[in-house]
C-alpha cells in the first residue's frame, strides 16, 4: 500500500500544481524511488491511493508494470494514513504487506532497508515492523523523535522524554487483521501503533543509511545533495 492522497501543504507553493509525491529528487520522482524500492524487493502488485491532483499521480502511474499498479480513489475524501488502508483492504488480500508513505526516501550505507524488513518479520511475534531513522543522522528532520527501541526490537513511545533517537521512516509491515474494529471513515495509523504497543508487539528495524525528510520546500536541496554525493555517512 502506497500513499499518495495527502494534501502536502507544508510543500506550497510547489504542491498547488504538482502532488507531493511527483516532486523529483536526484532526477527521480519520490513516488518512483519507492516504486523501485518496493520492485527490488520483490513487490509485484501495489495499491496506490490517490486524492491530491489524483489524475496527475494516475498519468504518471500509467505506463509502470513493476510493480503493476492498482488505484484507490479517495477523491470524495480524504482517509488519512489508517482509513485510505482500511478503503484499499478489498485490493489488498489477506497477506501481510508493506504499507509505505510514497515521499520516504533515503541514501543506504547497508543492507536494502526493505530487504532488511522482510528477513526481520516474524508473524509469530510481531503485528507491525516499522523502518526506523537514527534522528541525528536524518537530513532534513528537527522533531523529537517518536520511539525507544528495545534490546529486543520492540518499540515504546517517547511519550514525555525530550528526546527519543529512532524515527519512524514511512515504511512498515502490517497485518490486515489490525484494521477490525477500526473507525469507518479517516484515522491514523497511530491507532494501530498504540494497539500493537498495548499488545507488546510493535517492532522496529534500523535503517541502514540516511533518511531524507522532505517536508517542506527548503529541505528539497538537501536532500538533492545526499543523492548527489557517492558515499553518505550514517
Amino acid at each position: 500500500m502506497v500513499l499518495a492522497a495527502g494534501l502536502g501543504q507544508r510543500m506550497r507553493p510547489i504542491t498547488d500544481t504538482l502532488p507531493k509525491p511527483l516532486v523529483q529528487i536526484g532526477g527521480k520522482a519520490m513516488l518512483d524511488h519507492m516504486l523501485d524500492r518496493l520492485a527490488d524487493a520483490g513487490v509485484e502488485e501495489a495499491v496506490v491511493n490517490v486524492h491530491h491532483l489524483a489524475g496527475q499521480v494516475e498519468a504518471r502511474l500509467a505506463d509502470r508494470s513493476q510493480p503493476r499498479i492498482t488505484i484507490s480513489d479517495e477523491r470524495a475524501e480524504l482517509l488519512e494514513t489508517g482509513g485510505g488502508v482500511k478503503k484499499a483492504l478489498p485490493l489488498l488480500g489477506a497477506a501481510p504487506f508493506f504499507h509505505v508513505n510514497s515521499d520516504a526516501l533515503w541514501r543506504e550505507t547497508g543492507r536494502p532497508a526493505m530487504q532488511a524488513m522482510v528477513e526481520a518479520w516474524e508473524p509469530e511475534r510481531m503485528d507491525m515492523l516499522l523502518l526506523l531513522a537514527d534522528r541525528q543522522t536524518s537530513i532534513g528532520f528537527d522533531g523529537a523523535g517518536d520511539f525507544f527501541l528495545g534490546d529486543d526490537g520492540r518499540l515504546a513511545r517517547r511519550g514525555s522524554a525530550a528526546s527519543a533517537p529512532w524515527v519512524y521512516a514511512g515504511v512498515a509491515i502490517l497485518k490486515t487483521e489490525l484494521f477490525a474494529d477500526t473507525p469507518d471513515g479517516p484515522f491514523s495509523l497511530n491507532l494501530l501503533f498504540d494497539r500493537a504497543i498495548a499488545r507488546g508487539r510493535l517492532f522496529g528495524e534500523r535503517l541502514e543509511g540516511r533518511w531524507l525528510h522532505v517536508g517542506t520546500p527548503d529541505a528539497i536541496a538537501p536532500a538533492e545533495a545526499a543523492f548527489a554525493t557517492q558515499t553518505v555517512d550514517a
